[in-house]
């Protein structure tokens, strides 16, 4: 450990630069927070401060902002490329530069084959077309590496001529081949729900299992979230109904920069209103004057953030509506403008409104996760039994408060609320249906029961996991709860079941033996027994050596991770693609987009 020797800064004046401090060999027993060292390359790593200190100092250097410090000469670390080169070579021409970027890919395409080594793997695909409508498909291998990380790496990029499941079989074969990957490695495949994917009989994914049939296809989790949620709104007239309305009263907020301009002003003037009367609280990054979110198609978190800006805006976007109703140039702008404020001010969209930003905000936590790449599909699959969870428990308990939170927005904006005991008529209800109810049972039992229970449907339809006997029998070796749910007999089923051909039949005798005693040994050990997923736990061996001691039970839990989540990952070689080829190069030819996709 080493002792800090700091420069104090002037409090007043954060932003200078100040010259490095030194570093000396023992650190004080407490450090001072209002002089800690700026620069990145003198200041002691967290881990060297003070135990009982380390919060503190990190929060204060991520109040304190970056720092970057001003050099008047940046000295030279050893000679430069090009002054030994010939003085008339300039690299430029089109030829030598698509050799360079082969060069390139060539050396990353090699080191991903070297990250994956004999491991297992499985296939990541999706495809998509370019800006000249060619179709492309892009490929991604999910493995485990040697220090027990889940890692994604994109590996190339294919122009196929059509999207049968056949012609996709044969060039993702040639990619592998190419690479010198076996297919007979492949333990997973992660694809959408197009039936030339997932098709039983004769999809991709039915091709590849009858080379390899234990290359288990995962429908992407990201990609059923999506039509669980598009299909709730979808069914629920009033839900969709409330996502064109919501769609018509932004783009007719923002449909220019004089009104968002409006509407910024007049939020800033309704923060400082606020922070004036004591409701809200000063801060960095807090109450910062944004715009009104657009919802996208392909991305139905941006409906939740959509929500969420309207409701911080709600305000500011009706004082808006009013300016545009005074100044409209023409009857049919006043007349959109006049029905958007109608909108805004009725009881029945506020309340729709509050119901679909909790409903969302709860699947907005799995929507986040299932995003990332080193997910595991245990993790996801808890996430999807509490997203769940969580929203039952808002059908059974959550109305009272969410009615009290609409009311109160209500209140606060000048909307009239209806009297919940009052008898309910509504213009469109039929003249036969005598039977009379009260306003607070048409909110409660016609709408927001409605729009749960129709949420929570779609969400068993597309997540029942109950049915997937690979996932149960995983379960077995999660860490969670200190190993609660650890059972070797699920475990020796899981290996006999699904991966009989990766492990022998003496290896499988072994296997219960290691099992015995891991399970005496791993549970109680002092940095594995408070792992809280199995993507850490396979970390977790590794860095304790327990891989070694363990080699069949960490062979069998990185065969689990390497079972793909979403793809995601594949999507986000769509969105370079769409950098690189852009409508000025259109005319690129597919083997030079996939050299500059992987540099």
């Amino acid at each position: 450990m080493c002792n800090v020797e700091v420069m104090v800064e002037q409090p007043q004046c954060a932003s200078v630069y100040e010259e490095p401090a030194l570093i000396n060999e023992q650190p004080p027993t407490t450090i001072d927070i209002a002089h800690l060292i700026r620069d990145p390359s003198n200041r002691p790593q967290i881990w060297e401060y003070p135990v009982n200190q380390q919060d503190e100092i990190r929060r204060a250097y991520i109040n304190l902002g970056p720092y970057q410090p001003l050099m008047s000469e940046y000295p030279l670390t050893g000679a430069l490329v090009l002054d030994n080169a010939p003085q008339n070579a300039k690299y430029t021409s089109h030829q030598i530069q698509k050799e360079i970027l082969h060069v390139f890919a060539r050396n990353v395409q090699s080191s991903i084959h070297h990250e994956i080594g004999d491991a297992k793997f499985c296939l990541i695909v999706d495809k998509t077309q370019d800006e000249s409508r060619r179709e492309q498909m892009a490929l991604v291998i999910r493995f485990v590496d040697r220090s027990g990380f889940i890692r994604e790496r994109f590996l190339d990029i294919v122009h196929v001529k059509d999207t049968t499941a056949s012609t996709l079989k044969k060039e993702i074969s040639f990619v592998l081949s190419h690479h010198n990957l076996d297919v007979q490695n492949i333990r997973g495949q992660g694809y959408d729900g197009a039936s030339n994917m997932r098709g039983e009989w004769n999809g991709l994914q039915a091709l590849f299992i009858n080379n390899c049939p234990y290359a288990y296809y995962v429908h992407c989790l990201a990609h059923q979230l999506q039509l669980a949620l598009i299909a709730a709104a979808r069914e629920i007239s009033d839900v969709h109904t409330f996502f064109q309305n919501l769609i018509f009263i932004i783009n007719i907020v923002s449909a220019s920069c004089k009104r968002n301009d409006e509407l910024r002003a007049f939020q800033a003037a309704t923060i400082e209103h606020l922070i004036d009367i004591g409701e809200i609280e000063m801060g960095k990054r807090v109450n910062q004057v944004g715009g009104l979110q657009r919802p996208g198609d392909s991305r139905w978190s941006s409906h939740f953030k959509s929500i969420c800006s309207l409701i911080k805006m709600y305000g500011a976007t009706c004082l808006v509506l009013e300016n545009i109703s005074l100044d409209g140039s023409t009857y049919s702008q006043r007349g959109d403008v006049a029905f958007s404020f109608k909108l805004l001010m009725s009881f029945d969209f506020a309340f729709i409104l509050h119901i679909r930003k909790n409903v969302m905000g709860i699947t907005d936590v799995l929507c986040q996760t299932l995003q990332q790449k080193s997910q595991d599909i245990l993790n996801a699959m808890y996430l999807v039994t509490t997203t769940k969870t969580l929203i039952q428990k808002l059908r059974d308990d959550g109305w009272e408060t969410l009615l009290e939170e609409v009311t109160s927005f209500c209140k606060h904006q000048d909307i009239e609320v209806p009297d919940m005991d009052a008898c309910f008529s509504s213009v469109g209800r039929s003249r036969r249906k005598t039977k009379s109810i009260t306003v607070e049972h048409h909110y409660r039992v016609d709408i927001f029961t409605v729009i749960i229970d129709q949420q929570l449907q779609e969400l068993n339809n597309r997540f029942n996991e109950q049915t997937i006997e690979l996932l149960k029998l995983s379960a077995a070796l999660d860490p969670k709860n200190n190993y609660k749910l650890f059972s070797v007999e699920d475990i020796c089923l899981l290996v006999d079941k699904f991966y009989p051909e990766d492990f022998s039949d003496q290896e499988k005798t072994h296997l219960r033996f290691q099992l015995q005693h891991y399970e005496l040994d791993v549970p109680n050990h002092r940095k594995l027994k408070n792992m809280s997923s199995i993507a850490d736990l396979c970390q977790g061996l590794v860095e304790t050596e327990k891989s070694t001691i363990y080699p069949l039970i960490d062979r069998l839990i990185r065969l689990i991770l390497t079972l793909p989540i979403s793809t995601t990952t594949t999507e986000r070689a769509f969105s370079a693609m769409k950098i690189v080829k852009t409508r000025l190069r259109n005319r690129m030819e597919d083997d030079f987009l996939g050299m500059e996709e992987l540099v």
